[in-house]
Parts: structure tokens; C-alpha cells; sequence
């Protein structure tokens, strides 16, 4: 998906029926049911696709598993052992606390205001112009000429960037998302990317490599520019839901944030 765009950011049964048809089993095991509904679930949190095949596979997990806990009943002097006990009272007790914060967390809602508002204030820090870039991170200037110098030895700077990054994306060869920001490029005003780097991008023309390396933070990076092009914004629409989602994860963190504050202020606490 667009890097701006992320910025930016079986029919039921009818009633009458539902009554007296019983719910469909996918298996049994030595007489306990495995329904049709709970194979379901476990497809859709597996992310599998549904097919046969997966609900096949989910189907032999699932009797695995019933077996499994059979077994486990059967042995009387597990729930003795100390080791299991502890990790029952442990797990009671995120279930518990989890049920809790549940009904105790009630996060603002999110209004189509606020999603339109913070889609213009992300539209507002974008410049003309968008970059494809590149990224070697390395600890010191040593390592950082090093690269430099293999890059203008000919090698890829791809290929470099896999082999001595630091980054994350030195899986991908040091491939960086689209972005854009208003040039001559401001502190605060880079897309999360520190000034330096973001500066460096925009004085790149496409295809070029940063002429030495660049300090931040007491790492040093070489910056490539694979590709410049107008700005693509997209439609509101078509990232609405993902804006929308991220202010109600911005919520969910603020009414935690208070609740730990309430129950601080009334909590007796030594470290």
C-alpha cells in the first residue's frame, strides 16, 4: 500500500428455522462435540483462506487438541503438581484482568470529524514531490565509509545495504516507503524521519547516493534516491478506515493511560 495512504493511515438461518435445526458438528471426539462454529473460528484466527482443505486441517487440530485434554483429565496428579497450579492462578488471573479492563476501559469515540480532520492536517504536511529511497545504517563513520566506498566501487547498494545494515529494511535491501514533505524540508515536519536524513532526500535527484555519511544519534546512514514523482494523495475514502483505526488506538492508549492514573493516585506503591 501507498506509504501516504497508511499515513493518512453463512447468512443466517431464519429464526423460525433456527429452532429446531441442532447445530452442525464438524467431529467426535469419544462423544464430545467439536462444532462446525468453533472450526470457523479457528480458520479466521489462523488467517488461512476457507477451503476445504484448510477447515480440514483446522478440523485434525482440533481433535488433536480434544484428545489432548482428555488425556490431561484422565492424570489426576497434575493439578497437584505445583507447576501446573502456578500457571492456573496465572491464568485465571489474566482472564480475570483482561474481563476488567474490558468493562472498566471505555476509550472516547471516534467521530467522522476527527477522521476528516486528520486526514487534512496529514494531507497539509505534504510537499509536491514524493521519494522512493534507500537506507545503510551502521554504528560508526568507519563502517559507513566502507559501504560508501563499496557503492562507488560499483557494487549495489542494495546488495550492501543487506549485507551491513542496521535497519529493519535491510531485508529489503535498505527500501524505504514512498514520502513526502514540504521542501525546504522543517524539524517536526519529515514523516517520523529525522531531519538529516530527510533533508538529504530531498537534495537527492533520483538515482543518486548521498556523497558522504550522514550522522545521527550517533549512527551514520547513507541515503540512495531510487525514484522521485508528483505526490499521489489518496482519496478519503479509500483511507478512512485506516485513519479511523488509528485514532481509536490513540484512544484505547489514552483511557488506559488514565485509568493507571486514577488507580496510581490511590494506590500505595514502593519500588
Amino acid at each position: 500500500m501507498h506509504t501516504i495512504a497508511r499515513l493518512i493511515a453463512i447468512s443466517t438461518i431464519a429464526g423460525g428455522l433456527q429452532a429446531t435445526v441442532p447445530p452442525a458438528h464438524a467431529a467426535s471426539v469419544n462423544g464430545v462435540q467439536i462444532p462446525d462454529a468453533q472450526v470457523t473460528a479457528a480458520l479466521q484466527q489462523s488467517g488461512l483462506p476457507d477451503s476445504p482443505q484448510a477447515r480440514s486441517v483446522i478440523t485434525q487440530q482440533l481433535i488433536a487438541r480434544e484428545l489432548f485434554r482428555q488425556e490431561a483429565a484422565k492424570d489426576k496428579s497434575l493439578e497437584g503438581r505445583a507447576d501446573v497450579q502456578q500457571a492456573l492462578r496465572e491464568a485465571r488471573n489474566q482472564i480475570l484482568t483482561q474481563a476488567w479492563l474490558k468493562d472498566r476501559i471505555k476509550p472516547a469515540p471516534v467521530t467522522d470529524a476527527q477522521v476528516r480532520a486528520r486526514y487534512d492536517a496529514i494531507v497539509a504536511t505534504l510537499g509536491d514531490k514524493e521519494y522512493k529511497a534507500r537506507v545503510i545504517q551502521v554504528a560508526d563513520e568507519a563502517g559507513a565509509n566502507a559501504a560508501l566506498a563499496r557503492i562507488k566501487g560499483g557494487e549495489d547498494f542494495a546488495r550492501v545495504a543487506q549485507q551491513v545494515s542496521l535497519a529493519p529494511s535491510k531485508v529489503a535491501g535498505g527500501a524505504m516507503d514512498w514520502v513526502s514533505f514540504k521542501v525546504p524540508v522543517q524539524e517536526g515536519k519529515t514523516q517520523s524521519l529525522p531531519l538529516p536524513l530527510a533533508q538529504a532526500i530531498a537534495a537527492l535527484p533520483a538515482g543518486a547516493v548521498s556523497a558522504a555519511p550522514i550522522a545521527v544519534d550517533n549512527r551514520f546512514y547513507l541515503i540512495k534516491v531510487d525514484e522521485v514523482r508528483p505526490t499521489q494523495v489518496p482519496e478519503f475514502n479509500a483511507v478512512k478506515a485506516g485513519i479511523q483505526q488509528a485514532l481509536q488506538a490513540q484512544a484505547l492508549e489514552r483511557a488506559t493511560t488514565a485509568l493507571v492514573t486514577q488507580l496510581l493516585s490511590k494506590a500505595k506503591v514502593s519500588q
